[in-house]
């Protein structure tokens, strides 16, 4: 009852601000009218109206299940020709229908909006997605293009001539519709199939897979019909220039390019101390593949969609970087850019009986071909007649890349405005049309068991720390423990960019910074065996960048390399621990560098000289727990660390109780809980480990008894004191001091205050 009240509440609020939006556009028209604005200012207001009544409306249509850019582009249809320019003719030519230089202002913010758009929708292309579902979604997007292609092109030969642009030839004409038909939107696919809960689902995977496959060949296939547009007909000569100089570009971009591109960005992150330098190379690269791909004879947007690809295959590629960049262009250039296109669209022309049942034609021809074309894909796939359905009715999803080909028609001169119109309408209702039909279709599909199996490992990673970890900072000395840290960073760091800081340490003797690089390279392999074993993707190599400095490192240069982005600092330091179990002033001074997840790889006074061999018939490793969110983090570092080493794991809790306390408590199943959790972590990493509750001593005690049974090393993940000194408590202090083995401890201040915040949250209702 409470929920459905507050949906209503929030739709009225949406539909309140959608007409304030658009009722509010005659008066601040009637303001510039009689003021007099200059075209500088008209341009100003042209953008100010777009955003809100763009944004309005797009919120409007969110709420309702619908994808927010079809808000924006009917946002631009309403302050166009097709209503304010019907019920105000004078206001929308003010505002909208200036003069050439005014115009000119608007079209190339919308113009930068396509490649802006295109980056995005490259960077969002998931190539690995594509290469782990395997050959069934090309069976579908080879149907889902050839058949809608085929139906547009033949379309195009019996169209009226006054659909055709002045000068156009029909066969570029077929060509570009045909184009503009069998292109789907990845954006509004994965929208719904995200929503649904599907994205991990194999089916789902398919559906967004089949989408990226189309959305790659379409951009090549309009990129080569822009080609041959711009010469007025097809000549071979160009049409072979065009085509070799496609091929070449691809292949240049996906061999030296890729490394090119990387080799940029992780230069810029790691030179420059100015805010937001990458995304100005991003931008950079952006317009850089777009120029190649103009010089060659095709489109921009190939360029562009290039260029996003390959950024977002960058390993240096931050979420925080991406989230700026994609803050920029969903708040500003995507609503001008579909509030422009909404301009261009004169819906009044449907009111000629004979263009309306043109457009009610065309959306048949473009809903059956796409539907036709990815069913009949994915019944030669092997796939059930119910799966079918779904992808046929997931492909059938136009949304902004419609708009974006249809736009670029236009301008170039191939599309005249009418047949604009009736695509971009086409483009409205079959969008609008998905989400439903693809939601029916996706919950008649039951889910098998080995499915279920992999989405639940695959939800622990969603939740897990090391599976999502993006970059390393490494701190090493040339000892022991910097060898056995660096071996550790391999392990836990496989596929994710490291940087290594070297410093002289508790050896004179220096077998140099090799020795961490073999080291880490051989954990890396080790990891890499192992995640083939467990048959699961084995992680790529990633970029290992390393920065020596003479002893003593000091907090200066730690801090320096820190503001360049790092997931979590690792630290293997010789003499880090003195005999009462605190930290050497040199280990302060470094951790006081880094706010964020710290690992700490230390060897206690009493522990021996040589570092553990983790192996299967190693002794055990040893991991303390107590249900804190930094406890749940040690387990798992532990776990992601065995299941590379075969090394065997025993799980311990420890928590003080009364004697007296009976078994059938809350006390006594959180803690059961807190290890079932574990054992769940654990089966993810394919870890069989042994569990066991202590709570009638110490903690620091039942850990140095456990310890004292051939335990190899110990993992704890712990909380950090409030100061500036590195406290981590007395359990902590006790175990180095009394614990015959290596230990590593990894913290996060953030999660410390997390779980102080559920603890007076749980006292203050308990």
């Amino acid at each position: 009852m409470s929920f459905t009240l507050n949906r209503r509440r929030s739709l009225s609020g949406s539909l309140m601000l959608a007409a304030a939006a658009f009722l509010l556009t005659p008066a601040v028209v009637f303001a510039a009218e009689k003021t007099g604005m200059s075209s500088e200012g008209i341009f100003v207001l042209e953008i100010i109206l777009l955003l809100f009544v763009g944004r309005g409306i797009g919120e409007l249509l969110e709420r309702l299940g619908q994808p927010a850019v079809m808000g924006q582009l009917i946002g631009g249809i309403l302050l166009g020709p097709s209503l304010l320019g019907w019920l105000w003719p004078e206001a929308e030519r003010l505002v909208f229908a200036g003069d050439a230089a005014q115009k000119s202002m608007i079209n190339a913010i919308a113009q930068l909006g396509v490649l802006m758009l295109l980056l995005l929708t490259g960077m969002e292309t998931d190539l690995r997605l594509v290469r782990r579902v395997g050959r069934a979604c090309f069976s579908i997007s080879a149907a889902g293009v050839a058949v809608p292609f085929v139906l547009g092109f033949v379309a195009a030969q019996f169209m009226p001539d006054a659909l055709l642009a002045p000068g156009s030839e029909r066969v570029v004409a077929g060509l570009f519709l045909g184009t503009a038909l069998s292109i789907s939107s990845v954006k509004i696919v994965a929208m719904v199939v995200r929503e649904m809960n599907f994205m991990r689902r194999d089916l789902g995977q398919i559906i967004v897979s089949s989408a990226i496959i189309e959305d790659t060949i379409g951009w090549v296939i309009i990129a080569i019909t822009i080609g041959i547009a711009t010469h007025g007909r097809i000549e071979l000569g160009s049409l072979t220039f065009t085509l070799a100089g496609v091929t070449a570009f691809m292949a240049f971009s996906f061999t030296l390019g890729r490394r090119m591109v990387f080799d940029a960005i992780r230069w810029t992150n790691d030179s420059f101390h100015s805010e937001y330098a990458v995304v100005t190379v991003i931008l950079a690269i952006m317009g850089a593949m777009a120029l190649i791909t103009d010089l060659i004879g095709v489109h921009t947007v190939l360029g562009a969609f290039v260029a996003g690809i390959l950024i977002g295959e960058s390993p240096i590629l931050s979420r925080h970087i991406e989230g700026q960049l994609r803050g920029l262009i969903t708040a500003l250039f995507m609503p001008v850019f579909f509030g422009v296109a909404g301009l261009s669209a004169d819906l009044t022309v449907l009111m000629d009986p004979q263009l309306a049942l043109l457009t009610v034609a065309l959306v048949a021809i473009a809903s059956l071909g796409k539907f036709g074309g990815a069913f009949i894909g994915a019944e030669a796939a092997g796939m059930s007649r119910a799966e079918g359905i779904a992808v046929g009715c997931g492909m059938n999803a136009r949304g902004s890349t419609e708009v974006i080909v249809a736009s670029i028609g236009l301008s170039i001169g191939v599309l005249s405005h009418n047949l604009f119109t009736m695509i971009v309408t086409m483009a409205v209702i079959t969008t609008l049309a998905m989400p439903p039909t693809l939601r029916w279709a996706l919950g008649r599909l039951p889910m098998g068991e080995t499915e279920k199996k992999r989405l639940e490992r695959e939800e622990v990673d969603q939740r897990g720390f090391i599976a999502n970890l993006e970059r390393l900072l490494v701190v090493v000395d040339e000892g022991v423990v910097g060898r056995f840290a660096a071996y550790l960073a391999g392990v836990v760091g496989a596929g994710k960019p490291m940087t290594v800081l070297h410093a002289r340490g508790e050896s004179e003797v220096e077998p140099g910074e090799a020795a961490h690089l073999k080291e880490i390279e051989k954990g890396a392999e080790e990891g890499r065996e192992a995640a083939k074993q467990a048959d699961e993707q084995p992680a790529r190599e990633a970029p290992l960048t390393r920065r020596r400095h003479d002893a003593p490192l000091s907090a200066e240069a730690v801090a320096k390399e820190v503001r360049k982005g790092y997931g979590m600092l690792l630290i293997g330091l010789g003499r880090a621990v003195t005999s009462k179990g605190g930290f050497s002033h040199r280990l302060n001074e470094i951790v006081g560098a880094f706010d964020g997840p710290l690992c700490l790889v230390l060897k206690p006074a009493g522990a021996g000289r040589q570092m553990p061999r983790l192996g299967p018939g190693s002794g055990k490793i040893l991991v303390p727990v107590n249900g804190t969110a930094n406890a749940r983090r040690g387990a798992e570092l532990a776990l992601a660390i065995a299941a590379v080493t075969g090394a065997p794991v025993r799980m311990l809790y420890v928590a003080r109780a009364s004697r007296d306390e009976p078994r059938d408590t809350v006390s006594h199943r959180r803690r059961e809980a807190v290890l079932k959790d574990i054992v769940a972590l654990a089966d993810r990493y394919g870890v069989e480990v042994e569990t066991a509750i202590r709570s009638r001593a110490a903690a620091a005690d039942a850990i140095a008894r456990q310890a004292g049974r051939r335990a190899a090393l110990i993992v704890m993940g712990v909380a950090r004191r409030p100061g500036d000194e590195l406290i981590f408590g007395e359990t902590t202090s006790g175990v180095l001091q009394r614990c015959p083995c290596p230990v590593v401890l990894i913290s996060d201040e953030r999660l410390r205050r997390d779980d102080e915040g559920r603890e007076a949250l749980r006292s203050g209702t308990g």
